[in-house]
């Protein structure tokens, strides 16, 4: 069906169906053919991800795919009642052995240098009112519950534990808006292409030894996002032995684009702020399959059990990822240690 859409709406045949992680992807004439479905996105969201794509590309990544228009020069194109986007990249052969820390800051890097003004995609300055909004949300939904018997476990698990991850959002909060208050951003902490959740695999690069750079993932914002979001990812996969890749990641990073005093404290009140807890509790409550809701309550479950351990993380985290605590005069959460 895929090949078909292409063919009919692009004029372009590529016989092989290839899966990349959750991407469907055609190849065919030395090219790899991302299909992407906009997701809600307009021809103005497209539009500027497709500049940023250029911009980027034109600064030498040749991992960052292009946006192919339909035959009818449209950048979405609709087939059999489907909204369709293709992204088109070259195939490339990647190194067996990346330092993703050194390809991240020179993708910040590269994209610290768009030249003109993002605002469909930004996110810059707005965490304060995204994490009070969803707090706010959360705690009318536990408010309904708290008079009622829960009807199952996760429902228990949740109105147990939200005093604490409350408490535990608003001492991120107080350490972003101390860091906004007390601290001046560097010419280096102005914003970048992002991604919404950056982590090992993002960038695939597993199968086949492909790499390809999604525009879809991005989000235009400062760079601690993505550091945070990989050493989250990266506790969670292995929260017994993830202080050598996370040493390894920010010296990797940091060889490239050493991080301010402004960058190492947005970054830490990222993980401060529980979102690994939120995205739990809000799927649970948006998906309607039982099997989903099972597998959540049990991710819930392990979220609760490691909530110590999680602690130790947090407490440790700047002094495992090589932050310069004194000379910068990094600010510590008291009661973690």
């Amino acid at each position: 069906m895929l090949q078909k859409m292409l063919e009919n709406q692009y004029g372009i045949t590529a016989p092989e169906y290839v899966k990349l992680d959750s991407y469907d992807a055609l190849r065919g004439n030395g090219w790899l053919y991302l299909i992407s479905n906009p997701a809600g996105k307009k021809e103005e969201d497209i539009t500027e991800l497709e500049k940023i794509a250029e911009h980027l590309r034109n600064y030498g990544d040749q991992f960052v795919p292009i946006f192919l228009p339909s035959k009818d020069g449209k950048l979405i194109a609709t087939w059999e009642q489907n909204n369709y986007c293709v992204l088109a990249n070259r195939q490339i052969e990647e190194q067996k052995k990346i330092k993703l820390g050194r390809k991240l800051a020179k993708f910040h890097e590269r994209g610290r240098r768009v030249p003109f003004q993002i605002e469909r995609s930004s996110r810059i300055g707005q965490w304060k009112s995204l994490w009070e909004s969803r707090l706010e949300q959360m705690e009318k939904v536990w408010n309904g519950l708290l008079f009622q018997t829960p009807e199952d476990e996760f429902k228990k698990m949740f109105v147990d534990s939200f005093p604490y991850y409350l408490g535990l959002t608003e001492n991120a909060i107080q350490y972003l808006v101390d860091t906004e208050l007390d601290d001046e951003p560097k010419e280096t902490d102005s914003g970048t292409v992002c991604h919404e959740r950056f982590s090992k695999k993002t960038w695939g690069g597993s199968q086949d030894n492909f790499m390809i750079k999604n525009p879809f993932d991005w989000v235009f914002d400062h760079r601690s996002r993505d550091l945070a979001e990989w050493s989250r990812e990266r506790y969670f996969r292995n929260f017994r032995t993830y202080d050598v890749d996370l040493k390894r990641f920010f010296e990797e990073y940091q060889s490239i684009s050493p991080l301010s005093s402004f960058s190492w404290r947005l970054l830490y009140s990222r993980l401060i702020f529980p979102l690994h807890y939120f995205e739990c509790i809000e799927n649970y409550y948006i998906t309607r399959s039982q099997q989903d809701q099972k597998v959540l309550e049990e991710q819930l479950s392990k979220i609760l059990r490691q909530s110590s351990e999680y602690e130790r993380f947090l407490a440790g985290f700047l002094q495992i990822a090589g932050a310069p605590i004194k000379r910068l005069n990094l600010p510590q959460v008291e009661w973690l240690y």
